[in-house]
Formats: C-alpha cells, structure tokens, sequence
C-alpha cells in the first residue's frame, strides 16, 4: 500500500485477481448482463437503507424516494449507474470492492480457470457481479458517501481491473453510490438509448424502485411478487430469480402463491437447476429475502425456512409481521413459524408432484439437492414420513432412482428387510464384496453414498412396515429368501456338498489374529470373494464407524467379525492344509509349526480390509506375507 495524503493504492486479493482475469476473458456468454448486476446492486443498496431507515429515520435526510439513475455522456464514452440507497465509507469499499470473503472461493474459482464453464454462472452468487464491469470497460470508478449524520465524507474508488484499485477522499452532495464505466473501443453500443432501454426492459423490470434514464422510468417499479401469476411472463420470473440468486442458470422450479388466513403472506421462490456454490457451507444460510410489506428486512432469518431447504432462492413478504420486529426477535415470532410450516409443506407438496409426474426432471433437482434435504430426515421429526415418500435412491438394480415403495414392490419371495450399504463413494460401494450373496440371490440393496445416510438411519428404523438392515452388519439373513433359478439351487447344493470343514481353519485364524478380529465364521453373502469383514449385530455399522472417526467424534474401532467364503478354492485349499497339519482337530499344532497358515491368516484380513476400501494396517508386513506366499506358492 502506497499512504499519501488523499490517495491510497491497493492491491486486490488473489481471488478477485483471478475473478478478474476470467471476466476479462469474457467468460459470460451475454456482456450486457453487467448492467443488470450494477442496477440489481444499486437496488440492493436502496433495499438496505429503506430496512436501516425504520429503526433511524435520520438516514434519509428527508429524502424518502428511493431511485436509480442510468446516464451517458457519449462524447466521453462513460456509462453512469447511481442510487440514493446506503452508500459507503472507506472501509465497506476496501471490504466490499476489494474482498471475497468467502469461503472456498480460491478452489472454486481455479476450477473455473481450468475450463468448467458450467460454472461461471455461480460468480454472481459471491455477491461479486459488480466485476462484470470490467468485460465492457477499460476503466471503473465509484463515487459513494454512506448514509447517516456522522458519515460526511464521500470517497471515490478507481481501478483498471489489471491488479490494484485506488481510494481517495472525494465530495458527494448526498448520500448513495455513483458507478462510472468507462467504456471499451467494443463496448460503444452501450451508450445507445435504445440498447439501454431494450437491456433494463429485458433484465430489470421487475426492480422495485423507478430506473430512469433521463426523464423516463424504463421499470414498472413494482414489486414482481405482488402481481397476480397470469400478468407474470416466464421470462420476467426468469429475470427475477437472476436479480435475487445473482444466478445465471434456469430456475428448475417457480413457486408463486398467495396465502390468506391467520398469517397472510406471499412466496415467490424458486429451486435452482444449478447447485449454489454454498451449499455445504457450515453456516447452511438461507437465501430467501423476508419483506414486510414490500419492506426488505433480512435474507438470513433461521426462522424462514428450515436448513435443509437452503437450496431456496427467492422472496416471502406479510402484512402481518411487524415492520419494527428486529432480526433477533424474528427468530422466535410464532408468524414466522406459521410462515415456516405452510412454505415446508408447500415445497414438499410441489416436490412430491414434480417426482410422480416427470420422474426424469426430478432424478436432476435428486443429483443436485437430494443430500441436503435427506437431512430434513434428522431434523423433522414431523415431516419424515412425506420427505420419504419423496427420496430417491440408487440400488443394486440398475441406475435408475427408485423410490422406497418401488424397492418394497419388488421385494424377492421371503424377503422381510430393506436391505442397504452405506459408504463415502456410490461406485465403490456397488462393487462390494458384501453384495454378491444378495445379487446371486436376485435380491435388491440399497446403496446410500451420502453422510447423511448414516445418520437419518439412527432415527428412522423402518417403512411400510419393514425394516432397515445394513448388509454389512450382522447375518446376511439369505436362507429365508428363495432363489429364482433352480439351476442355481441344485448347483449350490452340489458346492456344499464339496465344502471341507472350516474348523481348523477357523480355530488357526482366531489363534494367529487374536482380539484384532471379533470372530471367524463361515460367510453365507459371500460367492466370489474369499473373505469379507462385517460388523456384529450389536456392534455400530462399518461406514458409520468410520465417519465418527473420521470427524474425531470416535477414538477406537470395535474389532469386526472375519467371515470365510466356504466355497472359495483359497479357502478350500487353507481348510485342507489345517485339517491336515492340526493333529488336535483344534488347529493348535497347526499354526504353530506353518508359517504359511500364519502369512495366510493376516493377508485375509488385510484383503477384506483393502475390499472396503481401507489400508492394511501394516504395509511394510503385508508386503512381506504377500512376498513369502507367492515364492510358497511358485
């Protein structure tokens, strides 16, 4: 930084460096969306002051017609955009045209720069759309004074976009913010009346304050929820969700009703066809805009709308909260809680409709939001029984999502569980060795992949009166289950007929393995693998053991059950030679005079543990027992 007296040189964050280098490169498909993002600022800004007003009504010093002027000077070549809203002072610009003070914006923006396209569109989502500027000029400069008696200064910011901005004390009558873009060699068609005109009839009609160009206001100046759905256009819903999500994609879904009751309000929210960038924040903030009587009041109400909708964009506005009801006192109005139940139900209700009648459109908002609303399972207890009409899930029965009654209609004869594996990685976990009893048995499972899974599984034990099992905990509950091909019957008769005695197998594992495994048992899941491990019925499922740990929630693992393919020819070849080694029927004498046995015990285990996608416990030893069974076996 360069102090002088009335001059400051900064240089930008290495994130708005990087934004600034894709905007420069054009990314956006449209240039003309930067007016749309610099007059949906300044509406903002008037947004906040009218909110801050209520409380201080000093702040409009008595000017209380909230505007946004767009002016040229063609001889210049500039583009005005100014507002009487909220303005600011030397630190909002330094945190606001400076700053993305966002989390994860670094590894979101590099992904960008490699050539996820399909992604651009979430920059307006850093609240950032202000850098759109810099596609159509050389030259940006923001003239402010923020609101407010104390706040007599205005202050003028300056960059070129290539790496460093200047602050500078400067003089402004009133309060508000003044863009001026001056405008690239290429850029001359945005002095034009009419491209103006055309730009903010297209994109910002739906502002609530009068956009004047001249002496002519280009905007209806009314707020778009407050018109009657059948004045409404598709393309001026599309518009707003962009001015309200600072999104660039088609909104999957437009809810737009009127309620009358005890609590009047009216929604007009949307669901994104394109994830938010923030949607696993740890924050889980709510995007939907509160307004009380076309008041803006906050965008962060917890009370709104419940976590697990987060996805939601848009706005809700009553009569029937109090304009003066401060954000804290929000959070626990019964209104709002009455609000908040109506528009659950409402989205859930539209869901439930989307999923029956275009089973394809709703397999998408599953891809991009099904993790997040599973968690509304945990969270509440009222509404589970309808989000899990709704929930969708792969299975072993091909890609397409079903649904948990699809699953419970094609239970296989005798089947009495709903069957599931759980783990970090969907195509993982579908090549596991657990599955391969069930899927010769033509049994479908479940395959859940997302950490919530786990845990809404804890409070919901069952559906349509069957229980939830995980296939990698306790017995594999087969024999009950009838096969539909007797070819494999007969054929699976004829094996076990040929199967030797595991005992002295089993009896040398548990001697050479000790406490590391709970027991070694024959496996009745297993058909090609030799060996599995699972956790006993009592015991905490496998995935979920590891998800504690992971998260430092659980110190230790419980030791796990090691179970034996009978049928495997490795298996059958280690039961012959403990048969024929032990002399005590025990495998006692067995493993203590063949090393082999002992190598052959720990590589079991050690191959079950790489099947579940875990490391050997020790690699140096494992490479060694592998070494000394292949020169054995060669």
């Amino acid at each position: 930084m360069n102090d002088t007296a009335t001059k400051q040189t900064f240089s930008f964050q290495t994130e708005v460096g990087q934004l600034l280098d894709i905007v420069a490169g054009s990314l956006y498909s449209n240039r003309e969306i930067f007016l749309r993002e610099l007059v949906s600022n300044a509406s903002d800004a008037c947004d906040k002051l009218r909110y801050e007003s209520l409380t201080n009504e000093k702040l409009l010093d008595g000017d209380s017609e909230f505007k946004i002027d767009i002016g040229v000077v063609k001889k210049s070549k500039t583009l005005t955009i100014a507002d009487n809203g909220i303005g600011m002072n030397h630190q909002d610009l330094l945190d606001t045209l400076g700053t993305i003070a966002r989390s994860g914006t670094s590894s979101f923006l590099e992904s960008i720069k490699e050539g996820e396209k399909g992604d651009v569109g979430l920059i307006g989502q850093f609240g950032v759309g202000f850098y759109s500027a810099f596609m159509v000029a050389e030259k940006v400069e923001v003239l402010t004074r923020k609101a407010g008696d104390g706040e007599k200064e205005a202050w003028l910011w300056t960059s070129d976009g290539k790496g460093e901005f200047t602050i500078e004390a400067a003089e402004r009558e009133t309060r508000g913010t003044t863009v001026t873009l001056h405008l690239k060699k290429d850029a001359k068609e945005f002095l034009e009346d009419a491209r103006i005109r055309h730009i903010i009839k297209t994109y910002s009609d739906h502002i609530g304050f009068p956009v004047r160009f001249g002496e002519d206001a280009l905007n209806e100046a009314s707020a778009l929820w407050t018109r009657q759905a059948k004045d409404i256009s598709a393309e001026q819903y599309t518009e707003f969700y962009h001015h309200i999500a600072h999104a660039f994609d088609e909104p999957w879904l437009t809810m737009h009703n009127r309620v009358e009751g005890m609590v009047s309000y009216t929604n007009l929210l949307y669901i994104p066809s394109t994830p938010p960038f923030d949607l696993f924040e740890p924050e889980r903030k709510s995007h939907v805009k509160l307004y009380v009587n076309r008041v803006f009041i906050t965008e962060d109400t917890k009370g709104l709308l419940p976590a697990w909708l987060r996805f939601l964009r848009g706005v809700v506005d009553s009569e029937d909260l109090s304009l003066n009801v401060s954000r804290e006192m929000l959070q626990t109005d019964p209104k709002l809680a009455k609000i908040r139940t109506g528009l659950t139900k409402k989205v859930i209700a539209e869901l439930k409709k989307k999923a029956t009648k275009a089973p394809g459109d709703f397999a998408e908002f599953w891809k991009n939001f099904g993790a997040v609303l599973k968690e509304g399972l945990v969270e509440d207890a009222t509404l589970r029984d309808k989000l899990l009409e709704i929930c969708r899930f792969t299975s072993t029965n091909g890609d397409e999502l079903i649904s948990l009654s699809d699953y419970v209609e094609r239970f296989a004869e005798g089947q009495e569980a709903i069957f599931y594996i759980a783990g970090d990685d969907a195509a993982k976990i579908a090549r596991s060795p657990h599955l391969e009893g069930f899927r010769a048995k033509g049994v479908e499972v479940l395959l859940l992949s997302d950490p919530v899974d786990e845990f809404w599984l804890q409070h919901i034990h069952e559906f349509d009166g069957k229980s939830f099992k995980s296939i990698t905990r306790g017995a594999a509950d087969l024999d009950s289950i009838k096969s539909d091909d007797k070819d494999d019957k007969d054929e699976n008769k004829d094996d076990k007929a040929d199967e030797p005695s595991l005992d002295g197998l089993i009896a040398a594992i548990k001697l050479e393995l000790g406490e590391i495994v709970k027991d070694v048992r024959p496996s009745k899941r297993l058909t090609d693998s030799p060996v599995c491990l699972i956790a006993d019925e009592g015991d905490m499922d496998v995935n979920l053991e590891r998800l504690l740990q992971k998260h430092g929630q659980l110190n230790s693992a419980m030791p796990r059950v090691l179970e034996l393919n009978p049928g495997h020819t490795i298996i059958k070849k280690l039961a012959e030679r403990a048969a024929a080694s032990g002399s005590d029927g025990e495998g006692g004498s067995a493993m203590a005079n063949d090393q082999l046995l002992k190598d052959a015990s720990h590589l079991l285990l050690d191959q079950a543990r790489i099947a579940d996608g875990e490391a050997p416990a020790d690699p140096a030893e494992f490479s060694r027992r592998l070494t000394s069974v292949m020169q054995s076996a060669l």
